[in-house]
């Protein structure tokens, strides 16, 4: 790829060079990884140290108890994981119908399946990590012991929280401890946090499901009558699963398969297969009203037919056949957005990272707690904040993604990896709900399409699906765009939730062999993030 090495865009930030990157949501984070990579670990471990001081400087979207996903370039070959919690073995539609009079709780120990990044962090150590566990989490524990201040777009997220979430057991101790949000720079320390990550660092990461800190979770849970058991914890494991590919422009993009709703963003470039995208510029109004209704088009299948794929009824295999994805890109207007029957899109809290080094190992990594804090339950002792992931549940009878014990739910985090006739080309990700595939297409065709460099597709103004034909636009969009997308019928509407956003994406394109070309590496100026490398 020759890329135009101009930024049209408003930012402040340039492409960073180097043969060893990470670039995280947060700039400590970032260098926790950094740290790791210059101390002899490989991408992997940088990846886990980036991951596990997230989950203190970024407590507003990921946390001790959240779930992650990974895909790995090993250098050889690709790997995928899913490190996608399960719901606890008590829950079906009938124990929502008798608590909770047929509602899954947004929030509360009753929204809560098994954290799962832990087991994922373990999973990724185990099968590809070069350092101890010990020596990979202590940039975590050191932040989790002495604190840290906190950053500008991290407080914002952590203020519009507060209200919301503070009469949640555990919310209020831990995240506000002076009765309040804190303040941009101000010092913060997790209560409890450094000595749960020492036992996981101690035991590989088995402590959280079966010793001191799996008891006190479950203690919790059972003081606020929830289901989660010792042994919903003690027989949890990831999967090491394929990764899904979908050709585009001579290139294959990887997703991990559902529950996530990473085939959404192959559905779409699936369709836009049979357009000539490049044919008009990358900001034309009719450049992004095809990939607006293509997006469409996409989640509609993915609302229908995704959840846990044991219990999926068309595959993803169905739903990337080249000649479907044909038929459903005949359904496009140009002249006009059409209604696709679909249901309401999800949103979400979410980290991304990504980790490459010298040796040719490249790390797509997401870790989320759902809805910004997750449940908003926060385990006494243990600095365990808990994902919310149970929400995403349906108590539709029939349906692939109805609550069962032991099942995944539908997940809207995905991590993205980009190859080329068998060789790695870009580990990627952009955070944020159901903007994740949204904001997967539109990076992709920035770069594939149009040749836009990796800060530049990151920082371009994009818009976001809700629902129907209603499309949030961010205010930098031209407004001969916006103007024309209103003439074709879109609803374009103000983004009203104070948490979300369009996403925040972290990109690393190989240059070439990486121990002389290394890497080109872009970080989002939607969060506080950080790319930086050596």
């Amino acid at each position: 790829m020759t890329f135009d090495w101009q930024n049209p865009y408003r930012t402040a930030r340039t492409p960073v060079f180097a043969r060893n990157v990470v670039a995280t949501s947060q700039p400590l984070a970032a260098q926790a990884g950094l740290r790791i990579l210059a101390a002899g670990g490989n991408a992997v471990d940088a990846a886990i140290a980036a991951a596990a001081t997230l989950t203190l400087t970024e407590p507003v979207s990921n946390g001790l108890g959240s779930d992650c996903f990974a895909i790995v370039w090993d250098g050889s070959r690709l790997h995928g994981l899913n490190a996608s919690g399960t719901a606890p073995g008590a829950w079906n539609p009938d124990y929502f119908k008798r608590k909770h009079n047929g509602v899954i709780p947004m929030r509360g120990w009753d929204s809560v399946t098994v954290p799962g990044c832990v087991a994922g962090w373990s999973a990724l150590h185990e099968k590809l990590g070069s350092l101890s566990f010990e020596d990979i989490l202590a940039p975590a524990i050191d932040y989790a012991e002495r604190g840290y201040a906190v950053s500008p777009v991290v407080q914002q997220k952590w203020a519009a929280q507060a209200d919301v979430l503070q009469s949640l057991p555990g919310f209020a101790e831990h995240f506000l401890p002076r009765g309040r949000a804190p303040a941009v720079g101000e010092h913060f320390v997790l209560k409890g946090a450094a000595s749960t990550l020492k036992r996981i660092a101690a035991t590989g990461g088995r402590d959280f499901y079966e010793g001191e800190t799996a008891h006190k979770l479950v203690a919790h849970a059972q003081a606020h009558d929830a289901a989660m058991t010792l042994a919903d914890l003690r027989n949890y494991q990831p999967e090491w699963v394929t990764p899904l590919g979908q050709d585009y422009r001579g290139y294959t993009l990887h997703q991990i398969p559902p529950n996530g709703q990473g085939i959404a963003a192959l559905i779409a470039l699936g369709i836009l297969q049979n357009f000539d995208v490049a044919s008009r510029p990358v900001d034309h109004p009719e450049t992004q009203h095809l990939l607006i209704e293509a997006m469409k088009l996409a989640f509609a299948d993915v609302y229908a037919h995704v959840g846990d794929s044991r219990h999926m009824s068309v595959s993803p295999e169905q739903m990337l056949a080249p000649d479907y994805l044909a038929a459903r890109a005949k359904l496009i207007d140009m002249r006009r957005a059409k209604l696709f029957t679909t249901g309401h899109a999800p949103v979400g809290g979410t980290i991304y990272l990504t980790a490459a080094d010298r040796n040719g190992m490249m790390v797509s990594f997401i870790q989320s707690n759902y809805m910004g804090f997750g449940s908003g339950v926060v385990v006494p002792g243990t600095g365990v904040s808990l994902q919310n992931r149970g929400h995403g549940f349906t108590l539709e009878a029939g349906h692939p993604n109805v609550v069962g014990g032991g099942k995944r739910p539908f997940h809207t985090i995905i991590p993205g990896f980009l190859m080329k006739e068998g060789a790695p080309v870009m580990s990627f990700g952009v955070m944020g709900g159901n903007m994740q595939p949204q904001g997967h297409l539109q990076t992709l065709v920035r770069m594939l399409d149009f040749g836009q460099q990796p800060q530049a597709a990151c920082d371009a103004p994009r818009w976001k699906w809700n629902h129907g034909i209603s499309v949030d636009i961010e205010p930098d969009m031209p407004q001969q765009v916006l103007d024309a997308l209103r003439a074709r019928g879109h609803l374009l509407e103000g983004l009203e939730d104070p948490y979300m956003d369009f996403g925040s994406g972290q990109f690393i394109w190989r240059l070439g062999d990486p121990a002389v070309d290394g890497y080109v590496a872009a970080s989002d100026s939607r969060r506080d993030g950080l790319a930086a490398g050596f």
